[in-house]
């Protein structure tokens, strides 16, 4: 499996846990030239962007821990950039990650982790 078809496969996983959660999807993929945001969900009256870090094992560190400030702010600037070409979008929004380990099977939610 590349790498990209284990990313996207952790994407759906996080999707399908995600929507079990209560969010409704209501984008995923969306690029832009800031950078790419796995999924754009709402969760009740929160539009949510979602990071998902999928790993194989925690060998090299937990997945989440692939969510530095960096990548914080490029989804900043993304986030931004969707808000600016999108409609009828509600007023709160933050950032969750998603992070999978495939050999344990753990899938764990981190809810607003800019805050």
């Amino acid at each position: 499996m590349t790498n990209q078809t284990f990313g996207k496969s952790g994407e759906e996983q996080a999707a399908e846990f995600l929507r079990k959660q209560g969010y409704k999807i209501i984008e995923q993929n969306f690029r832009s030239v800031f950078g790419e945001i796995d999924i754009i969900a709402h969760d009740k009256d929160t539009l949510v962007y979602v990071e998902v870090k999928t790993r194989s094992s925690s060998a090299f560190g937990a997945p989440e821990e692939a969510v530095g400030y960096k990548k914080l702010q490029h989804l900043l600037k993304a986030a931004a950039f969707y808000r600016s070409v999108r409609n009828n979008l509600p007023d709160l929004e933050r950032i969750d990650v998603v992070a999978i380990e495939t050999n344990t099977g753990r899938v764990e939610l981190i809810k607003n982790v800019t805050g």
